[in-house]
C-alpha cells in the first residue's frame, strides 16, 4: 500500500513538473517580447505603491457618487452634439498616449457619464457616415449610403427619398420648431455625409451637387442635391450657423472660388449668393477665410455662413505646421466652435449645435495614424472650449462617434514610448514593428515586399507626419470597423447616456433632456 502511495505521489509530481514546463514554454512563446518587463524603468514612482491606486479608486468613486447626487433633472436649454468621425475607442486610447501618458485623460473622458452605442446600418454590419447620421441625428436607422431617410429608400433611387413618408426629421428640426437656433460646424465639406444629416434627405451621400445627380442618371430638378437642400429647403434655410468647407459645391463650373478653384455645379446657380439674397433683411454674413472670421462682429450676427476651403479643411496637424501668416490660413475646429456658440447663444430660447471632427476618419482611411490622433486632440480641445463657454446646469454636451475604424494598439511598448513609433522588441522575423497598425488599407504597400516579407521600418520613418502606418490587407483605403463606439455626456440628464444602446436612442435622449420633439413628454 505504501509503495503504491509513493508511486502515485511520484506520478503527480511528474505531471506537475510537466504542466509547469508546458506553461513556462507557452508563456515564453506568448510573451516572448516582454520577458524583460521587470527591468523596465518606472515612469511614475508613486504608482509602485498600492496606496496610490486605493486613493485613485476612492476619488473616482467619490466623483461618481457626487455625479449621482448632482444629476441634473432640469431641462436642457442648449444641446451640443460633438461627433468624432471614425473616433474608435482605440483612437481615443492612442490619443491619450499622444498627449502624454496611458494614465492621462482626453478632455471628454472626464465627463461623468459614459455609454456605448451600436452603429450598424439596416443592410450592413459595418456602417458608413451617412446611415449613422440618420441614426444619431434623426433616431431612425437607414440603408448604407443614404441620409435622412428610412430603410424603404434604396441607395441611388432617384425618387424615393423625396416622398414625405420616407423622410426622417431629426433633432435640428425639433429644436427649430420650438424656437431654438440651430447650427453646424465641421472640418469637412458642409455637404458631406455627417453634417448633411442635420438637414438633408437623400438616397446617395455623394449627391452633393447637381453634377453628381446627373452622373447618376437622375433629374437634378427632381432629385435635389445636398447643397441646394441646405440653401433652399426648410431646415437648411433656418440654420443660423454653417461653418466648414466645400465651396465648390455651391458654385457653377463657370465660376471660381476665392482660392481660384472651379465650381462643380452645372445649373448656373451660385448658392452662396442665393443664401445671402434669402437673408437680405437679416444680419447675415458670409466669410471664407480665417481673417474674415476674426474680423466679424459675432455679437451682431444673426446668420453666419463660413466656407473656409474649396473642399475639406486641412488636417489639424498640417494646419499647425503651415505658415501662420498665410492669407489662406484656416481656422481650427476650436475657433469654429467658439464662433458658433457666440452666435447661437444670443437666442434666449437656447440652441442645438452639431460639431464634427471629420478629419479623424479621413486620416484613418489613408492609414495616417499620427494625423488622425492630432485631429482627435483638436476635437477634444473644441469640446473643452464648448464646456468652458457654457454651464453644465443648462447645457447638455454629448460626445460620440458615428462608427469605428480598424486601428489597433499592439505589442508591449514601454509607457514612455511614442505611441506612433515602434514596439519595444522586434517581431519573430527579427524586424521592428509598429505600435499602431491597421487591419487593412494602403499601408500594406509599405509593409511588405513581394519576395522577402516585411520591410524594415525605423523610428525615423514613423516620425514623418505623413508616415503611412502598416496594414495587413491591401486596400486603397482602410475600412470602418463594426465595433460599438463610446458616448460621453455632461450636463442636464447626462445620466441618460449610461449603458449600451442603439445609436438611434441618442437623439431621443437629447430631445427628452431638452423637452423637444416626439420624446419631450416620455414618462417612466
Amino acid at each position: 500500500m505504501e509503495i503504491r502511495h509513493n508511486i502515485l505521489q511520484l506520478r503527480l509530481l511528474l505531471v506537475s513538473v510537466l504542466f509547469l514546463a508546458i506553461g513556462h514554454a507557452q508563456g515564453d512563446h506568448q510573451h516572448a517580447r516582454s520577458s524583460a518587463v521587470h527591468s523596465l524603468p518606472v515612469k511614475n514612482p508613486e504608482e509602485m505603491e498600492a496606496l496610490y491606486w486605493r486613493e485613485n479608486a476612492q476619488s473616482t468613486l467619490a466623483a461618481k457618487l457626487a455625479a449621482l447626487e448632482l444629476a441634473h433633472t432640469k431641462k436642457a436649454k442648449n444641446v451640443i452634439l460633438f461627433l468624432g468621425d471614425g473616433m474608435s475607442i482605440h483612437t481615443v486610447t492612442a490619443t491619450r498616449n499622444l498627449l502624454g501618458d496611458s494614465s492621462a485623460k482626453v478632455y471628454f473622458e472626464q465627463f461623468p457619464y459614459t455609454g456605448l452605442s451600436k452603429t450598424y446600418c439596416i443592410n450592413r454590419q459595418v456602417a458608413d457616415s451617412a446611415c449613422t447620421a440618420t441614426a444619431y441625428l434623426g433616431g431612425v436607422k437607414g440603408n448604407y449610403g443614404t441620409i435622412g431617410v428610412n430603410a424603404n429608400v434604396p441607395r441611388y433611387d432617384c425618387k424615393a427619398a423625396y416622398e414625405a413618408a420616407n423622410q426622417v426629421d431629426g433633432i435640428a428640426k425639433w429644436a427649430q420648431d420650438v424656437g431654438k437656433d440651430v447650427g453646424l460646424v465641421t472640418s469637412a465639406r458642409v455637404t458631406h455625409a455627417s453634417p448633411a444629416g442635420v438637414y438633408a434627405h437623400i438616397s446617395d451621400r455623394n449627391w452633393e451637387n447637381d453634377a453628381e445627380v446627373i452622373s447618376a442618371q437622375c433629374d437634378p430638378e427632381e432629385s435635389i442635391d445636398i447643397a441646394r437642400q441646405l440653401v433652399e429647403w426648410d431646415v437648411g434655410k433656418r440654420l443660423k450657423v454653417i461653418l466648414g468647407g466645400g465651396r465648390q459645391n455651391f458654385l457653377n463650373n463657370t465660376e471660381r472660388d476665392e482660392a481660384g478653384y472651379q465650381g462643380y455645379r452645372t445649373d448656373g446657380r451660385n448658392l452662396i449668393k442665393n443664401w445671402l439674397a434669402d437673408k437680405k433683411d437679416q444680419k447675415a454674413s458670409y466669410v471664407w477665410s480665417h481673417k474674415g472670421l476674426t474680423q466679424l462682429d459675432l455679437d451682431n450676427t444673426d446668420y453666419l455662413l463660413g466656407l473656409f476651403a474649396s473642399g475639406h479643411l486641412p488636417y489639424d496637424g498640417d494646419r499647425e505646421r503651415s505658415p501662420k501668416n498665410s492669407p489662406l490660413a484656416d481656422p481650427s475646429l476650436t475657433e469654429l466652435t467658439e464662433a458658433a456658440i457666440r452666435v447661437l447663444s444670443r437666442n434666449d430660447e437656447g440652441f442645438f449645435l452639431f460639431v464634427e471632427g471629420a478629419r479623424i476618419d479621413m486620416a484613418h482611411h489613408d492609414n495616417y495614424a499620427r494625423r488622425s490622433l492630432e485631429d482627435t486632440a483638436e476635437f477634444a480641445r473644441a469640446v473643452q472650449k464648448a464646456r468652458e463657454m457654457t454651464s453644465d446646469q443648462d447645457t447638455l454636451i454629448v460626445v460620440t462617434s458615428d462608427h469605428s475604424h480598424v486601428l489597433t494598439v499592439n505589442g508591449y511598448p514601454r509607457r514612455e514610448q511614442d505611441i506612433t513609433g515602434l514596439a519595444d522588441k522586434d517581431a519573430d522575423d527579427n524586424l521592428p514593428y509598429n505600435i499602431l497598425s491597421y487591419a487593412n488599407g494602403p499601408g500594406y504597400a509599405g509593409t511588405y515586399t513581394k519576395t522577402d516579407g516585411r520591410k524594415r521600418v525605423t523610428q525615423k520613418h514613423t516620425e514623418y507626419p505623413l508616415y503611412v502606418s502598416p496594414s495587413m490587407v491591401p486596400l486603397n483605403a482602410d475600412t470602418h470597423g463594426g465595433d460599438d463606439v463610446t458616448v460621453f455626456a455632461s450636463g442636464p440628464y447626462a445620466q441618460y447616456f449610461s449603458g449600451n444602446y442603439e445609436q438611434t436612442n441618442i437623439p431621443a435622449m437629447m430631445a427628452r433632456a431638452a423637452g423637444i420633439g416626439p420624446y419631450a413628454n416620455v414618462q417612466p
